[in-house]
């Protein structure tokens, strides 16, 4: 008879926590609450707002040291649930009677069945060990409504492996030391794909950041999902429809940068999960080289002239009834070398060979692509494209000014 996914993850937890026993190893509790595996890298606590007195739901809560930082520095009253029973074991063997922590050894979907509703919740590494589809609902069920969920979940691997773009369980391992891997299989998303999932089960997605550390040479990168449980659907504030008359004329344009190196053409991903051509919005007053000049600056720190920029072309499509503009451009020259902005919405610059280009390309790079090289085998809705009589030759990039490197 085979064995269930979450019967192996159990399992592999298990089989881990003996495996710290036996070392006698306890995590400190932090002095602030650590989101990802490495230390200071991105918010702490208050991104669950005040938890003073409030009661929280700690998922996979392994050795218990987040619970009980949370009940000592912001006195919150804490319930650490743990299915493994060596990681209960390795948190009650050590903070046991922890003022304001009350550690439980079971399935959290089975307790929150019975459990008072919950003010907040979060994950830390461990929902994505369970079927989304059989925790999400109980989450959903176990919060009171405007109570606050944060996720931190697995995005690219230690192999540089990113999220799925399908709701399935996929083969992962959980490495300690020199010790043997231990098989699992985890629920390793696009953040796309989990905010659906949380959308469809009573969420409110607030923010999803992507974090990574410090050192350039880790590919790992970790999702931080903040959402919200939604009111009731009785308590939901109605809204109207639109009115039927025509919007006023209006125009919306944007610009699409293709940057090609020795090693491929420079794409990002969104927080989204689509991966794109730096590229945005033309603001008002600004020429359109002028926008690929900004928006490169702005997403990857790369440096451009007005002049190194060469507009290849027009394209126009639709969504729904609303017509889509946007040109784009190849970038002859640049210094710099590309990497994560504070505040951009892309970031995790790299390069992806023309022959390799990757799944998951935002519809509109997309489409820009296959404008300047026809021959790329690339699927996306159809444009209408209209070349500029100054286009370049297919392929012609100019030099850089600078070596090229792997994202920072």
């Amino acid at each position: 008879m085979p064995v269930s996914v979450e019967d192996l993850n159990t399992e592999a937890w298990t089989v881990y926590g003996r495996r710290q026993l036996d070392r006698g190893y306890v995590p400190p509790v932090p002095e602030r609450l650590e989101w990802t595996p490495w230390e200071g890298i991105g918010p702490g606590a208050e991104i669950l707002g005040d938890v003073t007195g409030t009661r929280v739901l700690d998922i996979g809560s392994g050795a218990g040291h987040h619970a009980v930082h949370l009940a000592r520095v912001h006195g919150a009253r804490v319930t650490a649930i743990e299915l493994s029973p060596t990681q209960h074991r390795r948190a009650t063997g050590t903070h046991a009677g922890t003022p304001g922590v009350r550690f439980v050894h079971g399935d959290v979907v089975d307790h929150l069945r019975t459990a008072e509703p919950f003010d907040a919740a979060y994950a830390i590494g461990s929902l994505a060990f369970t079927d989304p589809y059989r925790v999400l609902p109980a989450l959903r069920d176990g919060l009171r409504p405007g109570a606050p969920l944060v996720l931190s979940l697995l995005h690219t691997d230690l192999h540089g492996r990113g999220p799925s773009t399908t709701v399935a369980p996929r083969e992962q391992t959980i490495r300690l030391r020199d010790d043997p891997p231990l098989p699992t299989r985890m629920w390793v998303l696009t953040p796309q794909l989990w905010e659906d999932l949380l959308s469809e089960h009573g969420f409110r997605i607030e923010a999803v950041d992507l974090l990574r550390p410090r050192d350039e040479s880790n590919p790992v990168v970790q999702q931080l999902i903040r959402a919200r449980r939604l009111p009731d659907r009785s308590a939901r504030v109605s809204s109207r429809p639109r009115t039927t008359r025509p919007p006023a004329p209006h125009a919306a344009i944007g610009v699409g940068a293709i940057v090609l190196g020795d090693r491929g053409v420079l794409l990002g991903r969104h927080r989204h999960g689509t991966l794109e051509l730096p590229g945005g919005t033309v603001e008002a007053g600004e020429s359109l080289e002028a926008t690929v000049v900004r928006e490169l600056a702005e997403e990857t720190g790369l440096i451009a002239r007005p002049d190194d920029v060469t507009l290849l072309g027009t394209l126009v499509d639709h969504v729904g009834d609303v017509v889509r503009v946007t040109v784009g451009a190849l970038v002859g020259a640049w210094q710099g070398r590309p990497a994560t902005r504070p505040d951009e919405s892309v970031g995790d610059w790299a390069w992806y060979p023309l022959d390799r280009l990757p799944d998951g390309l935002f519809v509109c790079s997309a489409q820009i692509l296959t404008a300047w090289r026809p021959d790329l085998p690339v699927d996306h809705p159809p444009a209408h494209f209209t070349p500029y009589a100054h286009r370049t030759a297919r392929g012609a990039t100019g030099a850089v000014a600078a070596p090229e490197e792997a994202p920072a």
